[in-house]
């Protein structure tokens, strides 16, 4: 009996044992798939991220974590409704974390739900009072809503507590622009000029209100700056493209019409506009590929389908014409010259009986309407747009413009960006340049330091050159720093025109390029080449910038590419002949050789700037990342466990991600 008891036991306890071990099981299963989530995320592969949470729902669905991280990934594909309802899951999970309703806050933003946005950050502001992000977000939802009075004392408020703070400001003026107050959006938009020149859409807001007055040169003036601020934003050259034309700069439109498209190919505006102004020039086949690609955006746009009607009839594709002559004529059944210039095709192709037939009603309805062969633009014509909503089949040949001219509001939130602007990137750590900023990590003691960088230091008055590493995400006042930089110097030489500094070129040519403005910093440093030819530092600067240059185009026309690499090694190479010690010009030509997957090299190169510095924190790093790419993990851990060692502590974090992988 007590032999069976004790089995008893022993089973209820195995039992019990069991039951413990399965629940642990499973939580560390639902632990690994939300960090294996999170790591699809890290790397932008959301689409794996969603198929990891969706598994950690099904086995857990009461951790809100889940629901926040799917809500996330479906954010950044943008998917805004799902991004909704999933932060809404976790919000009823744990309703006590901020940035939850900041989620779903930004999400019902990108739906136009602007009073379910108001509710969220009035919510997030009882958590986080004093956020600038959740006060300037709830402000812009109202103006969008067009409550401009509440707007109003909520922007001063914000600017009461944020004086430096440029976006209120800039808010304010477009509230007062949008209540068709000229005087008070103009007075609110120069205060946020005063608090901040460098800010692009405050020069945008003021473009757009030259255009409003028909002041096209200060227009185009006004674009150029807020262009050279932020480069890449397509609508901005599509309004200059306006303005050059109005000023009859056809040649400055077009490239402004093509720069559009290289930034954002589907925008409408730019092809539509491109293909009028190709037409006039008479580039017809160029002008026909535009308004396909019109028509595949929108395939029952009668203004695009006639222009390319008249200009396959100028290339002879007559059925392709009338085909697309017949479309508008079914819509607009009394558009005479739609009639006439079908009539025009079919007598071409000898069907008499169809072209008299369009020709008659014609002669029934006006006698004398003026029909013939399009005339060139004259500056009345140039004058000549329509909103892109106005259909009018004889405005087909007038240029289109966005219904309203302002722009989309820059909200603030941790969901605005990409995620990799966000996290530790698992990938190399940028070139080593000449620099305005001072380097810095975790190891303050250590300081690149290269005689050459002195010397030049002197010829500069009231400026310092630096060694650091060349990042891509500078802070605000970095990037204000920066652009001040390269307006003060080229005022230098704009005042020092018959001997100009050699050295002013090189420190504009590092502001450049520190701005990403990689064309004028080549340029300049060629010019400080030419009066130093033996400068090491002139050419691992022109290497360098040579170098993102390629990082850019990587995966462009091959030959552009080959060429590219081959001006980089041979700059790195120049500069490692006049200077073979300098340990930061190796690391860097390591890196631009690992970014091209040569990593058998660029470990040589590492190797060597490393026995020229053993502190050297980012040779030992790049060195690691190329061991991991290899499939060294042994080499690879133990460099990136020496950069950490020396201050660089997101090693730490790729050394961990990869035990887990």
């Amino acid at each position: 009996m007590h032999g069976m008891g004790f089995s008893r036991l022993a089973f209820a306890f195995l039992v019990l044992l069991s039951f413990f071990c399965t629940r642990a099981t499973a939580q560390y299963n639902v632990e690994r798939l939300i960090m294996s989530g999170r790591v699809a995320v890290y790397y932008e592969d959301y689409i794996l991220g969603i198929q990891y949470f969706n598994q950690a729902i099904a086995l857990k669905p009461q951790l809100y974590e889940a629901w926040q991280m799917r809500a996330v990934a479906k954010f950044h594909l943008d998917d805004y409704r799902g991004a909704e309802a999933d932060a809404s899951e976790a919000i009823n999970l744990n309703p006590y974390i901020t940035l939850l309703y900041d989620l779903r806050g930004i999400s019902r933003i990108r739906q136009e739900n602007y009073e379910g946005a108001i509710a969220d950050y009035t919510k997030a502001l009882s958590f986080d009072p004093s956020n600038q992000n959740f006060w300037y977000n709830r402000a812009a939802c109202r103006v969008e809503m067009k409550d401009y009075e509440r707007a109003h004392l909520e922007l001063d408020t914000i600017i009461g507590r944020w004086k430096k703070y440029a976006s209120p400001y800039l808010l304010k003026s477009e509230a007062y622009l949008q209540q068709k107050d000229t005087l008070k959006g103009t007075e609110w938009l120069n205060k946020a000029l005063d608090v901040d020149p460098y800010n692009a859409e405050a020069w945008r807001v003021r473009a757009c209100i030259s255009m409003s007055r028909d002041e096209w040169k200060d227009a185009d003036e006004y674009f150029s700056k807020a262009i050279h601020l932020k480069p890449k934003k397509a609508g901005n050259y599509v309004n200059r493209a306006l303005a050059r034309l109005r000023l009859n700069n056809l040649r400055g439109s077009m490239s402004d019409y093509n720069l559009a498209l290289d930034l954002e190919p589907n925008n409408f505006l730019a092809h539509y506009n491109r293909g009028l102004l190709r037409q006039q020039v008479g580039d017809d086949n160029n002008a026909i590929e535009d308004f396909n690609y019109v028509l595949s955006l929108e395939p029952n746009n009668m203004m695009a389908l006639f222009n390319r009607a008249t200009l396959l009839e100028q290339t002879g594709d007559l059925k392709a014409a009338i085909r697309d002559y017949t479309q508008v004529i079914e819509e607009f059944p009394n558009f005479w010259t739609g009639l006439h210039h079908r009539a025009a095709c079919y007598r071409r192709l000898g069907m008499t009986a169809k072209a008299e037939l369009d020709e008659f009603r014609i002669l029934k309805a006006q006698n004398e309407k003026h029909l013939g062969k399009q005339p060139r633009w004259s500056r009345n014509k140039l004058a000549a747009m329509r909103k892109k909503s106005e259909i009018d089949p004889n405005k087909y040949d007038q240029i289109v413009v966005e219904d309203e001219t302002s722009g989309e509001h820059e909200y603030k939130s941790e969901y605005r960006g990409k995620v990799q602007n966000r996290r530790v990137e698992s990938q190399y750590q940028p070139y080593m340049a000449l620099s305005l900023f001072e380097y810095s990590n975790a190891m303050t003691n250590y300081h690149p330091f290269v005689v050459e960088v002195d010397v030049v230091n002197k010829l500069l008055s009231g400026l310092k050159l630096t060694v650091s590493t060349l990042s891509t995400h500078l802070s605000n006042e970095e990037i204000k720093r920066q652009f001040a930089v390269a307006d003060t110097l080229s005022n230098m030489l704009s005042a020092n025109t018959q001997h100009p500094s050699a050295a002013t070129y090189l420190a504009r040519s590092v502001a450049y390029c520190i701005g990403q403005n990689y064309g004028d910093a080549l340029k300049d440093v060629d010019i400080y080449l030419q009066q130093n030819p033996n400068s090491a530092l002139g050419w691992w600067q022109r290497a360098v910038c040579n170098a993102r240059m390629a990082d850019y185009e990587n995966g462009a026309d091959p030959q552009t590419a080959q060429l590219r690499f081959k001006s980089v090694n041979a700059d790195f190479e120049k500069a490692e002949s006049l200077d073979n010690d300098n340990a930061y010009i190796l690391y860097s030509h390591g890196t631009f050789l690992a970014h091209q997957q040569n990593y058998d090299k660029a470990i040589v190169y590492f190797t060597r700037a490393i026995e020229l510095d053993s502190r050297f924190a980012e040779a030992y790093f790049n060195r690691g990342m190329v061991y991991l790419y290899k499939g060294d993990k042994v080499k690879g851990t133990a460099d990136l466990s020496k950069a950490g060692e020396l201050g660089l502590y997101s090693a730490y974090s790729i050394i961990k991600t990869n035990n887990k992988k």
